[in-house]
């Protein structure tokens, strides 16, 4: 119990004082999440309109798909990217591997299913009319494609929010692509995972503390834009 309250002061101690290796590590994790999201969306809600908007054979087949992927274990998405950046590898010359590019890769990958899911359910809620009368009035097709996500903006910025948290706290993934290497691929949960095997608890409490408030912060965040979506639509 004692060694536990000193390791948990020790994390305070961490947090406050600026420690350079914590805040290298919490500054690498979101470096690349807020990356991978930030690439991944702007193809999903692209992809999740298409689904929304047009008819096509295999349209349901492709719901069914994305539906289905939210529940790959980052441990596979991991060994995927893996095995193709490897050495021996389709894509290995590009000597990509343990660097951060795989682990934005990886969690682009990872946060796609669900962005296009979420993203596809706010389309499909919202009034079709919008598109339509845009066209009607005249607006080029990418002017009524802005005009529509404005109409849905809240739904949208929700499944951007549960992609984030998505990523932000995967381990699998990082782990196997980024090699956990000090100071350039190693995450918060990377971090915490290797903290906790050596018996170094006092690193992995405050990262620990640090996803459980981002933790909070974005379910709330989250509640917030669903519950204003749900009043606009």
């Amino acid at each position: 119990m004692d060694s536990l309250s000193a390791a948990t002061a020790e994390s305070f101690r961490l947090l406050l004082s600026g420690d350079a290796a914590l805040w290298i590590i919490i500054f690498t994790s979101f470096s690349v999440s807020v990356r991978a999201i930030l690439i991944a969306a702007p193809f999903a809600f692209v992809t999740a309109f298409l689904m929304a908007h047009l008819r096509y054979p295999g349209r349901r087949a492709m719901i069914a798909s994305f539906s289905a992927m939210q529940s790959i274990p980052a441990v596979v998405v991991g060994l995927t990217v893996y095995l193709v950046f490897s050495r021996s590898g389709p894509l290995g010359d590009l000597k990509l591997l343990f660097t951060q590019s795989t682990m934005v890769i990886g969690q682009m990958l990872l946060s796609f299913p669900l962005l296009v899911a979420l993203s596809h359910a706010a389309f499909q809620a919202a009034d079709r009319r919008v598109w339509e009368t845009s066209i009607t009035l005249g607006a080029k097709p990418y002017r009524a494609f802005l005009t529509l996500i404005h109409e849905i903006r809240f739904g949208l910025i929700a499944a951007f929010i549960a992609g984030f948290g998505r990523i932000i706290a995967e381990v699998g993934c990082s782990m196997m692509v980024g090699g956990n290497i000090l100071g350039y691929t190693r995450n918060i949960p990377t971090a915490i995972a290797l903290e906790t095997t050596k018996g170094e608890f006092a690193q992995a409490i405050a990262l620990g503390m640090v996803l459980l408030v981002m933790a909070l912060l974005l379910n709330g965040l989250l509640a917030f834009y669903q519950g204003r979506g749900v009043m606009t639509s």
